[in-house]
């Protein structure tokens, strides 16, 4: 069986023979996998009304265990964003009542962020659907082909500066 990458390689191996384009084979299934990735994604959480980015969000104060609250510096160099771009996501979840603004305990010139109870509810739900989606995606492959695709992937995620971390 054939796909668009096997005919896009058999074009360059006619049309340049001399370039090796072995590694399009790889590359080339990432990113339609990706395209593909994102649309499952986006369609399993429009029906909770926030977008791609608010989920991760959402899913990082989860995450993080009660009271389900991180400071914005936290969030954003988690989440590998800009400030501004958590702020506009902030601003957003709070506005749909996901989450709210609370002084720290500990300073009260500063703010954590923290799920509410709805916010809470929302993206358990979320998760819930989020992960049957992946699952649907991963099931043409066997649990030994998926632990191998995700140690082939580790490693080369790991081949790059800043993604190694130390275990916790």
């Amino acid at each position: 069986m054939h796909d668009h990458i096997d005919f896009v390689v058999s074009q360059w191996d006619s049309a340049m023979p001399d370039l090796d384009a072995a590694s399009m084979q790889i590359f080339g299934r990432v990113l339609r996998l990706m395209k593909h990735l994102a649309k499952a994604r986006s369609e399993a959480l429009a029906p909770f009304g926030f977008q791609e980015g608010e989920f991760d969000v959402l899913a990082t104060l989860r995450r993080a265990g009660s009271p389900y609250r991180l400071s914005p510096t936290r969030l954003y160099q988690a989440l590998l964003v800009t400030s501004g771009a958590m702020t506009n996501r902030l601003n957003r979840l709070e506005q749909q009542h996901l989450i709210e603004r609370i002084a720290s305990p500990e300073d009260k010139r500063s703010m954590l962020v923290g799920l509410t109870p709805h916010g809470r509810q929302q993206i358990e739900h979320a998760l819930r659907v989020h992960t049957a989606t992946q699952e649907a995606v991963l099931a043409p492959l066997a649990a030994s082909e998926r632990d191998e695709l995700a140690r082939l992937l580790k490693m080369l995620l790991l081949a790059f500066p800043g993604e190694a971390t130390a275990a916790e």
